[in-house]
């Protein structure tokens, strides 16, 4: 599959101080709804092994299409508020493009 259409993001996901663990069940909620779209290839949780109020988010999708429909959803305009409870702040977005790799 050619990557040069792709599309990734790399999110900052900081927690408010003691919620990362509640901050990570709700961010892991969207696994429902984002294992049905079919443009998502990656979209894979990670805790930081330095910070402990801090989450990534590594997310690839088949093209820019793809990306707009997975933030224009309905389900992630509805999902969004519940994580306003454990955010320590927006969350810090990085928009990427693959050039090649193991895993693209």
């Amino acid at each position: 599959m050619s990557i040069e259409n792709r599309v990734g993001v790399v999110a900052k996901i900081t927690a408010a101080p003691g919620k990362r663990a509640d901050l990570a069940r709700e961010l892991m909620k969207a696994q429902d709804h984002v294992s049905k779209e079919a443009g998502t290839i990656h979209y894979i949780l990670n805790e930081d092994a330095t910070d402990e109020n801090v989450l990534w988010m590594w997310e690839m999708y088949t093209d820019q299409d793809a990306l707009n429909s997975h933030m224009g959803a309905q389900w992630f305009k509805d999902w969004g508020p519940s994580l306003a409870p454990f955010m320590g702040g927006r969350p810090e977005l990085i928009f990427v493009k693959p050039l090649g790799g193991k895993g693209c």
